[in-house]
């Protein structure tokens, strides 16, 4: 019963994609991080300025250990940057603070996705957990409401995903905007910063996709 061809058809693409999304931001991120800025600009500098300039005086920056572990804490709000970001002067360590510093932008201007995403955590943390094992207990135990609260509850871990894409891309779209348009970097800087910004994002797409898969199959598996 637990063998389902779609998983191979559905669900193991979307993991090869995936797969393939995390090598390119680690590829990229390598090569940008040989390419020191001109202005020898840290990753750490970069987010206070572009900080400034949105005039957001409230967020601090913080190292922490680990590599590409860069986050923006909304509760303690703080820019937490990785050892390979705080101090180094790469343009890939430049356009990964930048996004962080977008990210603690959105906040302070309450951009409306960001809120949306804040707010489903707690049901999306539940949902990551116990969706899938209520799914399997209701398809061997034959009871189709275990199998629909498992179906709702993994939604919830697919929405939180796809609302996840434009907080993303918006984080970078102000990201890569400061930094050209106060010059923080050269033209040649801006666009290795894109590339590391834009290999990134392919994750988020990638994890989307892998969960729209499990998704579908969930929904076929519930039919049969």
């Amino acid at each position: 019963m637990f063998f389902d061809p779609l998983y191979f058809i559905l669900v193991m693409p979307a993991i090869i994609f995936s797969m393939w999304a995390q090598h390119k931001v680690t590829s990229s991120f390598n090569r940008y991080s040989q390419m020191p800025t001109e202005k020898g600009l840290t990753g750490a500098a970069a987010a206070i300025e572009i900080l400034r300039q949105a005039g957001v005086m409230d967020v601090t920056v913080e190292r922490t250990p680990g590599h590409l572990t860069d986050h923006f804490d909304p509760r303690d709000n703080v820019i937490r940057l990785s050892e390979s970001v705080y101090d180094s002067t790469s343009v890939a360590a430049v356009g990964v603070a930048a996004h962080e510093a977008g990210h603690a932008i959105q906040y302070a201007e309450h951009y409306a996705p960001i809120k949306i995403r804040t707010a489903i955590i707690p049901m999306t943390n539940i949902g990551s957990k116990l969706s899938v094992p209520l799914i399997f207990i209701g398809l061997f135990m034959g009871m189709a409401g275990l199998i629909n609260l498992g179906i709702a509850l993994f939604g919830m871990v697919v929405l939180f995903q796809l609302i996840t894409l434009p907080v993303e891309f918006d984080a970078s779209r102000r990201a890569l905007a400061t930094l050209d348009g106060y010059a923080m970097l050269t033209v040649d800087e801006v666009e290795g910063s894109k590339k590391v910004l834009t290999a990134a994002a392919l994750t988020y797409v990638g994890a989307l996709a892998v969960s729209l898969a499990q998704l579908l199959r969930f929904l076929a598996m519930r039919r049969r």
